[in-house]
């Protein structure tokens, strides 16, 4: 029915699908660590489309200068940032291991010989969120 294959599409598939654990990276982690093949699958395949997607701009902008990870899994999943760093070598991305351990907080994480900065910047949603509604009742009240 319609209502099946909305179901499907929108609250089955993606991360939750592949994985068959959840949408939450946090818990196909741990099932990934836990030999899961399917979560095992999800992460790399994550990992696949972040390398192919920045490397597509970095064919299109002549080169990278600076690579930031921020947000949810950016700020706090040190095994996506190193395989996506990984994978992205070719470009002259080099980071430091044990940095890339940090958590939660701004951290550089190239090393000296890295041709690419490479940070971890932490969101702060819930400014953002309030700052972008200011502007929004500004313009409308003028």
């Amino acid at each position: 029915t319609p209502d099946e294959v909305d179901d499907i599409l929108n609250k089955k598939s993606g991360m939750l699908g592949i994985s068959g654990t959840s949408m939450d990276f946090r818990d196909i982690q741990t099932a990934a660590a836990g030999g899961n093949e399917r979560a095992q699958l999800a992460v790399k395949m994550f990992c696949y489309q972040a390398i192919k997607i920045i490397g597509s701009y970095i064919a299109a902008l002549g080169g990278l200068d600076t690579l930031v990870f921020t947000a949810g899994v950016g700020e706090n999943d040190d095994i996506i940032r190193v395989s996506v760093c990984d994978g992205l070598a070719y470009s002259g991305v080099e980071i430091d291991r044990e940095s890339n351990l940090i958590r939660r907080k701004e951290v550089v994480l190239s090393t000296e010989r890295s041709d690419v900065e490479v940070f971890v910047i932490p969101t702060n949603e819930e400014l953002s969120i309030a700052v972008q509604t200011a502007q929004v009742l500004k313009k409308a009240e003028a």
